[in-house]
């Protein structure tokens, strides 16, 4: 089996002689990746608008971490529970159906949302039971978008499609919470879940109307289970994957926990709320969203193994600074420094993971990527809020900035060995 094949390009854009391979420029020529890209980040725009409103609700309803985290797990906890089963998904139906019925559903239950929120006391179980079916269909709609990248840009773009599609991400970051918070000032919490549901149908859109392949290209004559065990033992099979695998997931549970934790970070350590708080999320936001920019830019050429263990370093000196300050002097350029840090680790691993997947199980190993990078979010959210609102935020941030600079020390994308067969796959299956 050719494991580094190149896709069948459906984009149009070729594989031009013209063209740097890997960098912004050459995966944003292909027109079915770009026409994605828009609708991606409409959505993210909304999606962020309704996360950073929904963080503040949570912290106005009941003042304590604790709320924040149960919340931010209703959003993100599916992405544990069920990532393996929405990567076994991608693999198995067509892509394109899947990704239409996604959207949709998760356009209604903002519009729910938004409903609930009309209370001047909305009912705290109805938000979280929302939240987590929008947080559903994120965890199906994950691996299946990731499992799509190579057949819509080809493998010899792949680094700089997956930096677009991170710097699309934390530009929706910086954008959305800053029209959240206009729009929360003008119709409150409900007016900005609405927008978010609106924003679904240009997935919609660019989904429906793209001329891609869209076809599953796992095996549908095995069980679900079976597919996801096959997804599993490709996943060891590989050292590489392996230690990706369990970086990432570490890291998210230990590491990330001040992203959710801002905004009571924010008015505890820093004395700001409200667009000063917004401004703080921004620039984390914008770090980020340059951080990816820079792996499809200035630092295409250098070794993925160099960059993912210097920005683990340079996160965690970051996340320590920003963790002890009560100046928001430093605040800002600390909480900056952290997301481009953060985004040039995650673009470095997440290439390395999808250039050494074979198509056949890409949507169930990019299962287990999300489940590790988002899904262990919020877990590590539960366990630091009855943490923090007991001995404060402070020795919490500063152990995810110890784990991160252990983190830095097991790193090793050796990539000098070839990807191993598919478990289970004869030399020479397509």
């Amino acid at each position: 089996m050719e494991v580094l094949r190149g896709s069948k390009d459906f984009s149009g854009g070729g594989h031009r002689s013209d063209r740097t391979p890997g960098t912004l420029s050459s995966a944003y020529s292909q027109p079915a990746f770009r026409r994605i890209w828009y609708g991606n980040l409409a959505s993210n725009i909304g999606t962020w608008m309704q996360n950073i409103t929904l963080g503040v609700l949570a912290y106005q309803l009941t003042g304590e971490a604790w709320f924040i985290g149960v919340i931010t797990f209703a959003q993100l906890g599916p992405m544990l529970l069920l990532s393996p089963i929405g990567g076994a998904l991608a693999d198995r139906v067509d892509r394109r159906r899947l990704m239409i019925a996604i959207a949709i559903s998760q356009t209604v239950l903002s519009m729910v949302l938004a409903v609930v929120a009309l209370s001047d006391q909305p009912n705290r179980i109805a938000l979280v039971l929302i939240v987590f079916g929008i947080g559903v269909g994120a965890s199906i709609n994950g691996p299946t978008f990731s499992a799509m990248l190579p057949e819509l840009v080809g493998r010899d773009d792949l680094q700089g499609a997956v930096a677009l599609n991170s710097a699309a991400m934390n530009t929706s970051r910086v954008v959305g919470p800053i029209l959240g918070g206009f729009t929360a000032a003008i119709g409150g919490p409900a007016l900005v879940f609405a927008a978010n549901g609106l924003t679904y149908l240009f997935v919609v859109w660019a989904v429906a109307t793209v001329h891609a392949d869209f076809s599953p290209k796992g095996h549908s004559g095995t069980s679900p289970w079976r597919q996801i065990h096959e997804g599993v033992a490709a996943a060891r099979a590989d050292g590489v994957v392996t230690r990706i695998l369990i970086t990432i997931s570490t890291f998210s549970l230990c590491s990330l926990v001040f992203i959710y934790q801002m905004p009571l970070i924010a008015e505890e350590r820093l004395g700001i709320d409200g667009i000063a708080y917004t401004l703080l999320f921004a620039s984390f936001a914008l770090g980020a969203a340059l951080g990816a920019i820079s792996m499809g830019t200035v630092f295409s050429e250098l070794p993925r193994s160099r960059m993912s263990t210097g920005s683990i370093w340079v996160f965690a000196a970051a996340l320590a600074v920003f963790g002890l300050t009560t100046s928001t002097w430093v605040a800002f350029p600390a909480v900056f420094v952290t997301g481009g840090a953060y985004f040039i680790l995650v673009t470095a691993l997440s290439t390395t993971l999808q250039l050494r997947v074979d198509d056949s199980v890409r949507g169930r190993v990019m299962g287990l990527w999300m489940m590790g990078w988002a899904g262990l979010v919020p877990v590590g959210g539960l366990i630091a809020g009855p943490v923090i609102d007991s001995i404060g935020e402070v020795p919490v941030l500063l152990f995810g900035a110890l784990v991160a600079a252990a983190l830095g020390l097991l790193i090793d994308l050796d990539e000098s060995a070839p990807p191993p067969p598919v478990p289970g796959l004869p030399l020479g299956s397509p």
